[in-house]
């Protein structure tokens, strides 16, 4: 329970700091926060809860994350699904107190609430393959990064950095495809708010970013010295 109340509390947090960042912040174009803003204020919260609780649950904060860690021989398979369950909770959680925070400003209009898609809903207009390329892809680097720089022999002490900028870059990229997913978590936390067109195009958000993570940890068995 401690692991999966960490998980919890962890992706609440990055459902809180990112997405707030994007509906609260990037909203007001005098703060000046913008695509960079938002994409490193992803990148914190997982550096932020990477050093807070890594140490208690590994920090995975997102189904994709603890589904490539299980393909690549990192995470056992009794925990996986109640990972997965605190994640979206977590995810839900952040967003809710996200809701009534955005809420409470006169002619509150939730519109797209920092929900991920594709086709009309995609940030630049991309269409359905162009996000399940970014997505596959991006998770599997993403998965990349977090199977190396936590390998036992990384260099100790620096993988939240490593994984919070790669989560960083990984957003300046890919959030005018598909406003960034890589986590099912997130990507359901705010479509449950936002309903309609978001749940209806969910399934990407949860498939393509599993898959990417999947590929990842068997292409990093392959590449890395056995630890």
């Amino acid at each position: 329970m401690k692991k999966l109340t960490a998980e919890f509390i962890g992706t609440m947090w990055l459902v809180l700091g990112g997405c707030g960042s994007a509906v609260l912040a990037a909203a007001f174009p005098e703060l000046g926060i913008g695509l960079a803003g938002v994409s490193l204020a992803f990148g914190l919260t997982v550096v932020t809860m990477a050093y807070a609780i890594g140490h208690i649950s590994g920090c995975h904060l997102n189904p994709a994350v603890s589904v490539g860690l299980w393909v690549g021989g990192r995470f056992s398979t009794k925990e996986l699904i109640p990972y997965i369950i605190a994640q979206v909770l977590g995810g839900i959680a952040g967003a809710g107190i996200l809701f009534l925070i955005a809420s409470g400003k006169p002619g509150f209009e939730i519109g797209g609430f920092a929900a991920n898609g594709f086709g009309e809903h995609s940030p630049g207009g991309y269409n359905l393959s162009s996000a399940l390329i970014t997505e596959v892809v991006m998770t599997f680097m993403f998965l990349i990064i977090i199977l190396g720089a936590t390998h036992k022999k990384a260099p100790q002490g620096f993988a939240g950095l490593a994984i919070g900028l790669g989560l960083t870059l990984i957003h300046l990229i890919s959030i005018p495809v598909t406003n960034t997913s890589v986590n099912p978590a997130r990507s359901t936390s705010q479509a449950i708010f936002v309903g309609g067109w978001a749940i209806e195009q969910l399934w990407l958000f949860w498939i393509a970013p599993i898959v990417g993570a999947a590929l990842a940890g068997i292409v990093y068995k392959l590449i890395s010295d056995k630890e």
